[in-house]
């Protein structure tokens, strides 16, 4: 994970209409998350604050993970690339093995969905066919099968379609092609859409989606609640906050 700095306000917005950030709210949600993984088992290894970089928080989008490979992303939004070099201290600590996307593809971690052996990436305004190429080498001599899948109007892959832990995939069709995927269970409100499987029967989700909260409890998850209302001001979820390294 990564704390937000003081800019966070001044994160990049797509397409939602900008609404102002607490910055303060923000930073006590944040630290709430961490506390809610802690609870799960996991151990939080926190990324050099960089506060020159507004979205830096949402650190998930600078690396994909897979086994012992940490692949760092090269933004399709110019201004966030300078995120990388933080994140790549903090991998080579964690001791893995370290590639990247390198000119001219482009990818966001927020685009890049793992499900057991299948990788599914979504090709839009931050992802192209190039990273995704580069990605599929690095990737395919781990046995991973990377599949491509075009987005619509959404930012990335995982702001429309995320996994639960058994790999069902739930979301909002529309917003992908949906052609490119297995089917896809709409949650019962957009929050809902965003699900971080945490092993086990455990999954985190944003507060705000009650009803699909509800379904997931009533279908025997250990759903795990969080409040991200800040963040999600700035078009992220909880997937965007952290990146699981489950191997250590």
């Amino acid at each position: 994970m990564r704390r937000p700095g003081p800019g966070l306000a001044q994160g990049i917005v797509t397409h939602i209409e900008r609404v102002e950030v607490d910055p303060v709210l923000a930073a006590r949600q944040y630290t709430i998350y961490q506390e809610v993984l802690s609870s799960a088992g996991w151990r939080v290894f926190e990324v050099d604050a960089a506060p020159e970089h507004p979205d830096s928080v949402f650190v998930e989008d600078s690396v994909v993970v897979c086994g012992d490979l940490a692949v760092l992303t090269r933004s399709g939004a110019p201004e966030r690339r300078g995120e990388v070099d933080g994140v790549e201290a903090a991998v080579r600590r964690l001791g893995l093995r370290v590639a990247r996307i390198e000119p001219p593809g482009v990818m966001d971690g927020g685009d890049v969905l793992q499900v057991g052996a299948t990788v599914y990436v979504g090709l839009g305004g931050r992802t192209d066919e190039a990273g995704a190429a580069q990605l599929e080498r690095l990737l395919k001599p781990l046995g991973r099968e990377v599949r491509r899948v075009p987005l619509g109007a959404v930012l990335h892959l995982k702001s429309a379609v995320t996994a639960l832990g058994d790999g069902t995939l739930i979301g909002l069709e529309e917003l992908v092609d949906a052609s490119a995927l297995p089917p896809v269970r709409r949650p019962a409100e957009e929050p809902g859409a965003h699900v971080l499987p945490l092993g086990g029967r455990d999954v985190l989700i944003s507060a705000a989606a009650h009803g699909t909260v509800h379904e997931l409890a009533g279908q025997g998850w250990r759903v795990l609640p969080v409040d991200i209302s800040e963040f999600e001001k700035l078009e992220a979820c909880v997937t965007c906050l952290s990146v699981l390294v489950p191997d250590l």
